[in-house]
């Protein structure tokens, strides 16, 4: 089991890292989903989520995208499994956990920093949490 500290990684990168590996078998868990960074003009990625939470569908089905840090990273996880619904993707997702801190499971264990100095414009997932209340 591999054990990432998500603090400062940028979320389409992790993203890939992660669903590649997952494939392969291995299991993850991803801590500190809050301090994630989403690249690019934080008031366009606003707008984008504010979009999309927006739309639910007919009836109040779907496709419901969630406030969740840690729920918005497994998503975009997911996006990258090939079909998630049955097979193979199915599989793998289940080996994939995400957590918005750290629990105390975790604490003391050694983990993984994929993340390092961004620069650029970004914002967090926990500030567009925030921000969308």
């Amino acid at each position: 089991m591999k054990i990432i500290d998500g603090k400062d990684s940028v979320l389409g990168r992790l993203a890939s890292y992660v669903a590649k590996e997952a494939l392969k078998g291995e299991d993850f868990v991803i801590l500190n989903c809050k301090e994630i960074i989403i690249s690019g003009n934080s008031k366009f990625t606003e707008e984008k989520f504010r979009e999309r939470r927006s739309k639910v569908g007919s009836g109040q089905q779907g496709p419901k995208h969630s406030r969740l840090s840690h729920l918005i990273v497994k998503r975009a996880i997911r996006g990258m499994l090939p079909t998630h619904r049955h097979g193979r993707g199915k599989q793998t997702l289940k080996k994939i956990k995400c957590y918005a801190g750290v629990p105390k499971e975790f604490e003391e264990k050694e983990k993984i920093k994929l993340g390092k100095n961004f620069q650029g414009k970004y914002i967090k997932i926990g500030e567009l949490k925030k921000q969308n209340d």
